[in-house]
């Protein structure tokens, strides 16, 4: 009879410590197992480049966080997928407004210099389209919490292009996208893969 009390209180504390393991467990496994979040950072930081099929006016500039990296979308009104806009995106040592050749000082640890192929006024009217100001940070971009971002400038709107300096952090692997009337900039927060 002792024999079966003893065996009886053994399973009763194992099967009692295995639903505590198991019960922690599955407490735990949600908050402290965190998933890796792959970034893909290939783009490299060379020169990246788009030739125009036409000039339409700059719309707007605004910026926006990721996961892996920080954005500046340059809005380009009227343009569509078969209106390709061109780009010439690339890190500088110092930013030179075009035109004037005037140095433009931009905070950060590199500075991408972002020429689009959309001016700030309308070619054919004349009528300004994007407010922007030569060496003063873009109008309505807050960059204050990005990652990469560290200082935004406009450069020049000339001979049909827009000039933006783009302050980051380190010289980082960027990519160049469009979509319709649109070219998006990426630049990731780290060379690594993983985050």
């Amino acid at each position: 009879m002792r024999r079966w009390g003893t065996a009886l209180a053994a399973t009763a504390l194992a099967g009692g410590a295995l639903a505590a393991t198991a019960g922690t467990a599955g407490a735990v496994t949600p908050t402290a197992a965190k998933a890796a979040t792959t970034c893909e950072t290939g783009w490299g930081s060379g020169e990246k480049t788009a030739r125009p099929a036409g000039h339409a006016p700059l719309g707007n500039i605004r910026t926006g966080r990721h996961a892996c990296y920080d954005r500046i979308v340059f809005d380009v009104k009227g343009a569509t997928a078969a209106d390709r806009v061109g780009y010439r995106v690339g890190y500088v040592n110092t930013l030179y407004q075009d035109g004037s050749g005037e140095e433009i000082p931009v905070r950060g640890g590199a500075i991408l210099d972002i020429h689009v192929s959309a001016p700030s006024y309308d070619p054919g009217s004349g009528a300004e389209s994007y407010p922007g100001r030569a060496r003063k940070p873009l109008p309505g971009v807050d960059i204050s919490g990005y990652q990469t971002f560290r200082d935004t400038r406009f450069g020049a709107s000339f001979e049909g292009e827009t000039q933006v300096g783009l302050g980051v952090r380190a010289r980082l692997p960027f990519r160049v996208l469009q979509t319709d009337g649109h070219v998006v900039v990426d630049v990731a927060h780290s060379w690594n893969a993983v985050r």
